[in-house]
């Protein structure tokens, strides 16, 4: 029974009136609503003539008009439907259970099924205090040779895989997430062809990837405010898996189309265009997105950005801004895939910032006598090719000579083919001894 108390408090607590605004105008992305008080972020519930509510996000103002993105169909909306705010920002529910899934890019079971999760996440958290990160001085192995041997990476570090599209970005992510040793996978597929959703499940990331694996996944038909949120949903479950003191791979494809969906809302909430087209809003946004990752305090998520790079220019806007902010860079080229050296990677343009304070002399020797090695052949590979070098001129291209097959063969690996780390650093020495030979016969 309640007593008089209780019923004082229920009346005090409880609101005799629910406001709400209505629909002004819809253009385009966005729907301007009059009568409404909200804040930026705030998720409001677009009611429709059919009593179907939509669901919409504040981006902006203008004049006394709220504006409103969707996130979904528009569809049936007409002026003079009520708007009610819901005075919350977007959360995910997040739990254990989420482990083996695929969600969408509001972080629903994209199967229909239900997930019982215990706990709500905010999807707009700040970043970690940079006095609270713990330091990374653990090596995380991803299972492939060149990365492992020469792109060394640790537990907590960012890195970005800059590539053209169809050199095998996927692919090379699809094989991390199965022999990294991370606890748990979370997989974001931005902006990606519905086609590719379903063979990159099964073929790239395979059942054995699946069972540690969370995939958030926003088709590049979804509106640009649920492909922006599939970003931050996935960034969000990580982080919950970090503060429980779990090593996370956070890995997202592509921060590209994330920079493209921002600049859709942007532009439609009235930005005007900076760099090559994109708003100032896009390069205030993607630190605050790629700077959530990394040490905690406990755990730590370890992120694999895939950056889209618009005709193999490596110096467009966003991979400039991205290069910027992330802990190190691998590069794949297409001249390398039409070689048929897969994974793709150059190594000779691509670096792990943290390199040498994860790893010993020996190791930091090996990879730089192989690079050295890779640049001279680099640099007389045209006159070898046209038959204007002859052997013997210069102990040096010899030697560089002698070594390219191998050091291709190191470099070089196949789609189910892992390498611990422990054989990697076997091969890699192997590698330089048999270097130090040729050089000893010259």
């Amino acid at each position: 029974m309640l007593n008089t108390n209780d019923l004082v408090r229920m009346v005090e607590h409880r609101k005799p009136h629910r406001w709400a605004g209505k629909v002004d105008k819809v253009i385009g992305l966005t729907v301007e609503v009059k009568a409404i008080q909200a804040f930026v972020g705030e998720i409001c519930r677009i009611q429709r003539q059919d009593g179907q509510t939509i669901s919409a996000e504040v981006v902006g103002f203008r004049g006394d008009s709220v504006i409103l993105m969707p996130l979904g169909d528009l569809s049936g909306v007409m002026t003079g439907c009520l708007v009610y705010p819901t005075g919350k920002s977007f959360r995910v529910g997040v739990g254990p259970r989420m482990l083996g899934t695929v969600l969408d890019g509001l972080g629903r079971p994209m199967d229909g099924s239900q997930i019982s999760n215990r706990d709500e996440a905010d999807i707009a958290r700040e970043a970690p205090n940079p006095l609270k990160r713990k330091k990374i001085d653990r090596v995380l192995s991803t299972g492939i040779k060149a990365i492992d041997g020469f792109l060394t990476c640790g537990q907590g570090q960012r890195i970005g895989v800059f590539a053209g599209s169809g050199v095998g970005k996927s692919t090379l992510l699809g094989m991390i997430s199965r022999y990294s040793t991370a606890d748990v996978n979370v997989i974001a597929l931005i902006g990606e062809r519905g086609r590719e959703v379903r063979d990159f499940i099964e073929k790239d990331l395979g059942p054995e990837g699946l069972k540690k694996s969370v995939l958030v996944c926003a088709t590049s038909d979804q509106p640009p405010l649920i492909r922006l949120k599939g970003a931050f949903v996935a960034t969000a479950i990580a982080e919950y898996f970090r503060d429980q003191g779990k090593s996370v791979m956070l890995m997202m494809d592509s921060v590209t189309r994330f920079a493209m969906a921002q600049r859709e809302v942007g532009l439609a909430a009235g930005e005007p265009p900076a760099t090559k087209g994109y708003t100032p809003s896009v390069f205030a946004l993607l630190p605050k997105l790629l700077e959530r990752s990394g040490a905690g305090e406990r755990g730590t998520i370890t992120a694999f950005y895939t950056v889209l790079v618009e005709g193999d220019d490596m110096n467009e806007p966003i991979a400039d801004a991205v290069r910027g902010i992330l802990d190190g860079h691998i590069v794949l080229t297409r001249d390398l895939a039409a070689k048929n050296h897969y994974p793709a990677i150059d190594i000779r343009h691509s670096v792990s910032r943290l390199m040498t304070e994860l790893v010993g002399s020996d190791h930091q020797k090996a990879t730089g006598e192989l690079r050295e090695s890779m640049s001279i052949f680099q640099e007389a590979e045209d006159l070898i090719n046209v038959g204007a070098y002859k052997r013997g001129t210069n102990p040096r291209i010899d030697r560089a000579v002698e070594m390219k097959p191998r050091i291709d063969g190191l470099l070089r690996q196949g789609m189910h083919e892992q390498f611990d780390y422990d054989q990697t650093l076997q091969l890699l020495h192997r590698l330089t001894d048999k270097e130090d030979e040729v050089g000893a016969n010259e």
